[in-house]
């Protein structure tokens, strides 16, 4: 149930070292800009990128919500910076690894996980029988 449904294969761990690769590029571009929101988008992108490779079970079994997580964090930031810039060639740059940060990490979605609306509808089926199996041996307890 926490291990990965089918072996890694090469492309996988490209795949995935690329992503990580983008997120911590990224990350730093931010780190390197100075104040607080800057400083905290880098930190939520290194974050993201560990949260990526770590071994632990909780993030092995929930990697499907990293990488919607991560989409979501990207595209956050794209959006705000089109609102607010500022817009210099090194904020562009940065534009450029989140837009391929996203679309790497739609393909390791779609090769890992599948169809994201499936995903979705099992765990809340899972949750349901988690809540379920608790909730009756609570009852004869």
């Amino acid at each position: 149930m926490f291990a990965s449904r089918t072996p890694f294969r090469a492309s996988d761990v490209v795949l995935r070292a690329a992503i990580v690769g983008l997120a911590l590029a990224t990350g730093y571009i931010h780190s390197t800009l100075g104040g607080l929101l800057f400083t905290l988008n880098a930190l939520g992108y290194f974050t993201a990128a560990v949260a990526m490779v770590i071994p632990l079970a909780l993030a092995v079994r929930f990697r499907w919500f990293i990488r919607l997580g991560l989409m979501g964090y990207a595209m956050t930031t794209i959006i705000a910076w089109a609102i607010q810039g500022p817009h210099f060639p090194l904020a562009y740059l940065a534009k450029g690894i989140e837009v391929a940060l996203i679309t790497l990490l739609a393909v390791d979605f779609a090769r890992m996980d599948g169809n994201p609306v499936d995903v979705i509808k099992r765990e809340i089926t899972a949750f349901g029988s988690f809540v379920g199996g608790h909730g009756s041996a609570g009852a004869h307890a």
